[in-house]
């Protein structure tokens, strides 16, 4: 039994945790694969060992008599010499050491993202956890890493030290590239002038990012609508498909600049129709000048209204009658399209007031000049100026 025991720890000292050996199944049990090592000895593998999916069937994983490379990870001395188990044998481990070799730092992997901590994410490559810290993963500030597990994408090694299992990537570099890429693609096909589609991807109050395929251009917000609008989330949203037209191109800034209004009919284009001479339109005061009141009849549209077409009575200033804001009925005078000049009336909506023949005349009375001839009323200032000495 002293031999026996002795020629055993022999052939174990013979097998070293580490050492690669191939070994045959002979014996599966509900947690763990028996097998027979070259030098004669048993070995054990467990689940764990054997597989890193959860919950696997280990009976459906091997057959006896199966050969199988497996690496040494534990060996066993105390009771377990007599049970005929000697060592602790690893397929998992193996694998991982074998992708442990293949790194290199600079290189190019796929990763898969097993999880999302504080500082970053963790990745899975081939069995070796990868970590991405924050810093390395967009091109931009992230601040909720959720979104990314279970995502998978390439990633550049940065980092590598097996023995202290380290292995660090970097996603942010390859980012940058195909941004840099993707613009210089698609700068040599972009032109001033171009009417090109595009998606809403941000909004901001100055104005709408619309992403051309690779690259973002800005709508301000003076480019939204031919009318004008507090914020472009009044007419746009993100996820909208629409066209744009470029204004500007600036390559070594990556400024993109759009207008989305000049891709729509302008608010002039059919005011021949909708507001021919005569036409009564509802309008809104939006501007009150010395001169008169400008009212928006369409959006984008606004058009004068003379201070002498405001009221029959005399006024000195609009602001007597009218407030911006204020919803007002206006006839349309007048209508130049190209020069994009509309003259409206308020007055010419209501009926004038029949007046007295006193309230034409001042209060003071002028005497009739002795000359029956050679003037005009025009020289008094005209009627309202002067009245006649019925002596």
């Amino acid at each position: 039994m002293t031999e026996n025991f002795e020629d055993l720890l022999n052939q174990t000292e013979d097998t070293k945790v580490g050492d690669t050996v191939t070994a045959e199944v002979v014996k599966i049990e509900d947690t763990q694969l028996v097998v027979a090592l070259p030098n004669g000895l048993q070995g054990a593998v467990p689940t764990r060992e054997l597989t890193k999916e959860k919950d696997a069937d280990i009976k459906a994983l091997a057959n006896i008599g199966d050969k199988i490379e497996l690496v040494v990870v534990k060996a066993v001395v105390g009771n377990a010499l007599e049970e005929g188990t000697h060592f602790i044998l690893s397929k998992v481990r193996l694998e991982q050491r074998k992708v442990w070799n293949e790194l290199e730092v600079g290189q190019t992997v796929e990763v898969t993202v097993t999880n999302t901590v504080r500082g970053g994410l963790t990745v899975d490559f081939k069995g070796v956890r990868g970590f991405i810290p924050a810093s390395l993963i967009e091109d931009r500030f992230v601040s909720d890493f959720s979104g990314y597990k279970g995502k998978t994408f390439n990633a550049r090694i940065e980092e590598v030290d097996a023995a202290a299992n380290r292995f660090v990537l970097n996603r942010r570099v390859l980012v940058e590239a195909e941004k840099a890429a993707a613009k210089e693609e698609i700068f040599g096909r972009l032109h001033e002038g171009d009417v090109v589609e595009g998606t809403v991807a941000r909004l901001t109050d100055f104005g709408a990012f619309v992403n051309l395929g690779g690259i973002d251009g800005l709508v301000h917000v003076s480019e939204v609508a031919h009318h004008r609008v507090s914020k472009p989330a009044d007419v746009l949203a993100v996820g909208d498909v629409i066209n744009v037209k470029i204004l500007s191109i600036n390559e070594e800034t990556g400024r993109v600049s759009l207008s989305y209004k000049a891709t729509q009919p302008g608010p002039w284009s059919d005011l021949e129709e909708k507001a021919a001479v005569g036409t009564v339109l509802t309008g809104v005061v939006k501007r009150l000048t010395t001169f008169g009141a400008f009212v928006e009849v369409f959006p984008g549209v606004e058009g004068l209204v003379h201070i002498s077409q405001i009221s029959h009575n005399r006024i000195n200033t609009p602001q007597e009658v009218l407030s911006v804001g204020q919803e007002v009925e206006v006839k349309v005078l007048e209508l130049d399209t190209d020069a994009r000049r509309v003259g409206l009336s308020i007055k010419a909506l209501e009926e004038a007031p029949v007046r007295e023949y006193e309230e034409y005349v001042e209060e003071e009375t002028y005497e009739m000049p002795e000359e029956e001839h050679g003037f005009t009323l025009g020289d008094f200032g005209g009627l309202a100026d002067f009245k006649i000495d019925e002596d």
